[in-house]
Order: C-alpha cells, then structure tokens, then sequence
C-alpha cells in the first residue's frame, strides 16, 4: 500500500504502458484487431475519456458514470468512463477528456490536471478512436449529472483495481449480443468493451509501480 501515499501521482506518471498486451485480457473475443493505418482508413471519429482521481477519506477514488438508455447510441446503458467526441474548439484529446468530463459529471475543469495520457483504443462498432487520459483534481467532487448522457456517478476506489484477476470473469449479456464477454463486475455493476479494455491497463499500471 506504500503506492498509494502522497506520491502516487508520481508513479503513475512514470509507469511503462501495458498497452495492447492489457487491453487483450478484456477484449470481446470477436473483437477484430486493426493496424494504426487500417483504422485511419476507416475515417474514424476521436474522442477521449477521463480517469479522474480525487481523494475520499483518504483514499484515491475515480467515478464511472451509466449512460443514459437511447436507442440511437450503441453504449446506451453501458458503464463507461466520462469522455465524449472531440470538438473543433479543443486544442487537443487531453482538453476534449476534461471538457466533457466536467460536462458529464459537473466538474469544475479548472481544478482538473492531467497526469498522463494512456493507450488510445479504437472502437470497431461506433468507429471511434479513443484517448484514454489519467487526471486528479484536488477539489473533493460533487457530481452533477448531465441527465442526457448518465443517469448515475458510481464511485471506485484506485486500490480495487490492484486486485482486477489476469483471468477475468466471463459472462453473456445482452447489451453485446448475447455473446460471452470479459467483463469487471464490481459490486453488481458490469464493464465490459473498451471501458474494460482501459482499466486493465489501469489495472497493469498500477501493479507494475
């Protein structure tokens, strides 16, 4: 547990990246796999998503957020990271992964600071590529939620993710298909897909401190 002292940001910023060999212990076994050139190929949106740290009782946490049911968007009700696509505004991934972070979640952007940026992803069934970024914000959070993009703010402690099996729990769900999946659960909550894929490297990061 000596990590996760007051020099944790440190560490994490310093760490080596899994990268792929992370994001295959929680990927879709129908998961297609694409070069960097074949996924530009395919003219994909860019978006980013934010881990984003902050102390509870002295203890680092990071939320997830479920996204509210629409029938037009394929992660209708799915657990997911706060993150969206990238606006002509934004300067670069790291300022479109806070923007939306405080526009999903009601975070004040201004007290949110990048650590690092993580493997970016890409998604095959919406054709996004996504830059996984890694933030703190020393302001204790109160969530607000864009009701139009979630619907609840669930609350993990960092150190849960120490413990995340190299053999992952496999289910059927219908929201992929009915097809088994590697999935988190945690609690009774379920991630599974790029979210998952993310916080196994999260997870890796962690552990290779």
């Amino acid at each position: 547990m000596e990590n996760f002292g007051k020099d944790l940001l440190r560490k994490i910023k310093s760490a080596e990246l899994p990268g792929e060999n992370a994001h295959g212990v929680f990927s879709p076994p129908y998961r297609p796999v694409f070069t960097y050139n074949e996924v530009l190929a395919r003219n994909p949106k860019f978006a980013a998503v934010n881990i984003l740290m902050y102390l509870k009782n002295n203890e680092w946490y990071f939320p997830l957020i479920q996204r509210t049911e629409n029938e037009h968007d394929r992660h209708s009700g799915q657990i997911s990271l706060p993150g969206g696509k990238r606006e002509e505004m934004d300067q670069d991934f790291a300022e479109t992964a806070i923007r939306e972070t405080s526009e999903e979640i009601g975070i004040d952007k201004h007290y949110v600071r990048i650590i690092r940026e993580m493997s970016p992803i890409y998604i095959p069934p919406s054709n996004f590529y996504v830059y996984p970024y890694i933030s703190y914000t020393k302001k204790n959070p109160l969530f607000v939620l864009q009701q139009t993009e979630a619907v609840e703010t669930i609350e993990f402690p960092v150190t849960s993710f120490l413990s995340l099996p190299d053999k992952p729990e496999i289910m059927a769900l219908p929201s992929a298909g009915g097809h088994e999946v590697p999935v988190i659960n945690f609690n009774g909550y379920i991630i599974w897909g790029a979210t998952a894929m993310i916080l196994s490297e999260f997870s890796q990061l962690l552990k290779n401190m």
